[in-house]
């Protein structure tokens, strides 16, 4: 494996769009706004981005209707079969 297949960095997710969502909807959003930031920022399909159980508990920790504002996300890109994917986990 080349320094070009692999990448990690530290990620801050912006959640404040989460609060335009009806409340028992903004968790829900929350997931898939930090699914769409990683796939942009690591230029990757949505569906190439795998996101850890710790992530999922760290937004529904205050429940559906009050996620955080923002998250701290340890992602790293690399090859698997011939396609880049991302993973990604919560960071305190």
């Amino acid at each position: 494996m080349s320094a070009s297949d692999f990448e990690e960095r530290v990620v801050t997710v912006p959640l404040r769009d989460v609060k335009a969502e009806a409340k028992h909807k903004r968790a829900n959003k929350a997931m898939k706004l930090v699914r769409g930031h990683l796939a942009k920022h690591f230029k990757v399909d949505e569906d190439e981005v795998r996101l850890a159980p710790s992530i999922n508990e760290a937004i529904w920790s205050r429940g559906q209707k009050n996620p955080p504002r923002k998250l701290r996300v340890h992602a790293a890109r690399f090859e698997e079969e011939g396609e880049s994917v991302v993973e990604a986990e919560y960071e305190e």
